[in-house]
């Protein structure tokens, strides 16, 4: 009790000449706790880790050891081989086929590799399309040639593979019926390039090939059956099509690596290991790792298996043939090692936390006795803090205007949701940025402005453009500034409002307004051209009734007026083009739109030297809708097509009808559409037009015209990027009227 009321005694002393240390120090001592608890609990978990790291690199290294040890071995196996068959193809008595001293030499040969796995050798004689065989325990016997044995000879035989060792391809011993016998012929082509007594000139003739007949699973088991890693681990030998040359399950030796395991335990996945074997095995690396396997000596379950692979080399060029080695374990064979190593960290680790939670508990239990009063106040304090800051959050962040502060530099010091969605970034990620880099194009407008706010003080108001993920919009900000209690600038705040809509409605009045002005201009046009050619054509004939048929004045006089009725029909079809109508279905032959519009403009088509290529169907089915309108997208389109043929060109116009659709395309051979134009061709006022020759209207209303009929219009593009001919071809469907 005594102790009690000492400790509250002491406490009130701090709390009243220290109150701002004492309000944190709770916190402070609980943090450490924690964080020493943490990083004991760590320092624990990641010794335990590394150690097991290490031991089991350091296991997987001797298995890899071994592996290599083991393909060092195998590949000496091979290179003797590959000797004693070199050696005998420079025999004299092969090359030249001297009767004993070829069987004796043979024969000798053979008591040198049998105990390497050689079967039988071979001689075939290209001469007498003979074959010598040595077998074990048998004389030399001499017969005739099988189908294998005349390939090998004309194999042999093409002077590119001279010297060059040829090995087959793995196969069962066809002599044995036991499955698990592999074997594998190595042949060697012979010439006449040595020389005797008998032979002191070298005739440099083809003479025949040796073929070894090699017991593959011999070759290999006599290596990998000692291998033993660990207590239980074990190797296994694949060829370089994944067959098994050498397994502890003997089942396994002949029958491909990738569906053996699957076949003895379908339920297991084996994609690790197959992983292993095709991109590193089978590619002839060398390396450690590990996968699961289904069973281990008799055990069966998922078995978490350490696996170290090394290559055999048998042959380098020119087509390399190599095997892999593998020596696997169970990682329990290392988990072993270490168990006692972590049972004494364990109880190391679990005294320090007791320690630790014992000192904290004590502190802890302290500090209650006045931190409770502390405690109080700090949430009533916090509780009207947060109030505040949720009410001036919720309408910041609610807004739909970009709302943010920058510094003098125009760098980015607060921007709200709206803004950061609006740009598709992390708030955070906006943070420190410049105001010129993000609000791109104009951004440097905003930076200048924002820094003769904190020159003047005084406040802006600007109208500007934004891009974001290639779109273009138009924002009207307000800048203004903000003051400390000095009256000095700290910041800027600006409110962006995103006002695209209403321009674009500005501008679609403006050019509305414009379009309309130039229909009547063209009406009034059309009008004022009609009265002279109503004249001449007055005159002219008054003329032709005073002229002689047969005269050259008469031709001269028809000429005149031809070409002036046909200026009256196009003058005629100019004015039913601007004439404005209503909407109006009615049945529409396509072919003779087109062609009233194409009469329309082929003055135009041939002054820019374009040549003109119609291919119209006959007897197209009738569509339904309005003529006008869609004559004013042909007209469009064609418009678009001559702007692009700049110097002369091809524009093709078919039409064809598919049983459902009635289909017009229309082509040029202009420099297509680049890709960044592609997507936005169909925009409102989009044009790559020169300022003053285009709207950005007329594919636009195109498009909503053959939408208001049913109709589908796309296009085809290719610039020279893409392809050799280059060019565009819109393509309009349109429903058939049904009978």
């Amino acid at each position: 009790m005594f102790f009690q009321k000492l400790i509250n005694k002491l406490m009130a002393l701090i709390e009243k000449y220290h109150p701002f240390n004492l309000r944190y120090f709770k916190f402070i001592v609980t943090l450490a706790m924690i964080l020493l608890l943490g990083m004991v609990l760590f320092l624990g978990w990641l010794s335990i880790k590394k150690i097991t790291e290490i031991v089991t690199e350091d296991f997987n290294q001797q298995q890899l050891m071994l592996a290599k040890h083991a393909a060092n071995q195998i590949e000496n196996s091979v290179e003797l081989l590959k000797r004693e068959i070199t050696l005998l193809s420079l025999s004299p008595a092969i090359q030249y086929s001297e009767k004993p001293a070829l069987i004796n030499r043979m024969n000798i040969t053979f008591s040198s590799v049998k105990y390497e796995g050689v079967r039988e050798i071979k001689f075939l004689e290209n001469k007498t399309k003979k074959i010598y065989r040595i077998v074990e325990g048998k004389k030399c016997e001499i017969g005739n040639m099988q189908k294998e044995d005349e390939e090998f000879l004309n194999w042999t035989s093409k002077e590119e593979n001279r010297g060059e060792i040829f090995f087959t391809e793995i196969t069962q011993c066809k002599e044995v019926k036991n499955p698990q016998l592999l074997i594998m012929k190595m042949v060697i082509p012979v010439w006449q390039i040595s020389i005797d007594e008998s032979h002191p000139v070298p005739t440099n003739k083809f003479s025949g090939a040796i073929v070894f007949t090699v017991d593959v699973t011999y070759l290999v088991s006599k290596v990998t059956k000692k291998i033993k890693s660990g207590k239980t681990g074990y190797a296994w030998v694949i060829d370089h099509n994944g067959t098994f040359l050498y397994h502890e399950e003997q089942m396994f030796v002949g029958q491909n690596a990738f569906e053996a395991r699957k076949g003895k335990k379908p339920t297991i996945s084996f994609e690790r290991i197959n992983e292993i074997q095709r991109d590193k095995m089978l590619r002839g690396e060398e390396g450690t790792s590990w996968y699961i396997s289904g069973w281990h000596r008799g055990v069966e379950g998922e078995i978490k298996k350490l696996i170290a692979y090394s290559p055999i080399k048998l042959k380098e060029k020119p087509q390399p043939v190599v095997w892999s080695i593998a020596v696997v374990a169970p990682i329990s064979e290392v988990e072993g090692a270490i168990h006692t190593v972590h049972i004494q960290q364990m109880v190391i680790q679990g005294v320090i936390v007791v320690i630790i939670l014992f000192g904290g508990l004590f502190i802890n239990f302290i500090l209650v006795t006045w931190s409770n009063i502390l405690e109080r106040e700090v949430a009533k304090k916090t509780a009207e803090l947060k109030k505040s800051e949720e009410k001036y959050k919720s309408l910041i962040e609610n807004a739909e205007d970009i709302i943010l502060a920058t510094d003098s530099e125009g760098k980015i010091l607060s921007i709200n949701k709206f803004g950061a969605e609006f740009f598709k970034k992390q708030e955070i990620e906006l943070l420190g940025q410049s105001v010129s880099e993000i609000f791109s194009p104009d951004g440097r407008i905003l930076a200048i402005n924002i820094k003769q706010i904190f020159k003047t003080g005084e406040s802006r108001q600007i109208t500007h453009r934004v891009k974001s993920d290639t779109k273009e919009y138009w924002f009207n900000t307000n800048l203004r500034a903000l003051k400390d209690e000095t009256g000095n600038i700290y910041s800027v705040l600006g409110i962006a409002r995103d006002i695209t809509d209403r321009k674009k409605m500005e501008e679609q009045s403006y050019y509305t307004e414009k379009l309309a002005s130039l229909g009547t201009l063209a009406a009034g046009v059309a009008h004022e051209i009609n009265n002279p050619l109503a004249i001449i054509l007055g005159f002219t004939d008054i003329l032709l009734e005073k002229t002689s048929p047969e005269s050259q004045e008469y031709d001269i006089l028809k000429t005149i007026e031809k070409q002036a009725t046909n200026a009256k029909r196009i003058v005629e079809n100019l004015l039913s083009f601007v004439r404005h109508k209503e909407h109006k279905e009615q049945i529409v032959n396509i072919n003779e739109c087109i062609e009233t519009v194409l009469d329309v403009m082929n003055n135009t088509i041939s002054l820019n030297n374009i040549e003109l290529k119609k291919q119209l169907q006959q007897d197209l089915p009738y569509v339904k809708g309005d003529a006008g309108e869609l004559q004013q997208v042909f007209f469009n389109i064609i418009n678009n097509a001559i702007y692009v043929m700049k110097g002369g060109g091809v524009l093709t116009v078919s039409t064809k009808y598919d049983g459902h659709w009635l289909e017009v395309c229309i082509s040029d051979t202009g420099c297509g559409i680049s890709k960044e134009h592609r997507q936005r061709i169909f925009d409102p006022f989009f044009t790559t037009k020169e300022v003053g020759k285009g709207t950005g209207l007329g594919l636009w209303v195109s498009y909503n015209i053959i939408k208001k009929h049913n109709g589908i219009i796309t296009f085809e593009t290719r610039t020279k990027e893409e392809a050799e001919e280059t060019g565009t071809k819109f393509i309009i469907r349109l429903p058939a009227a049904k009978e």
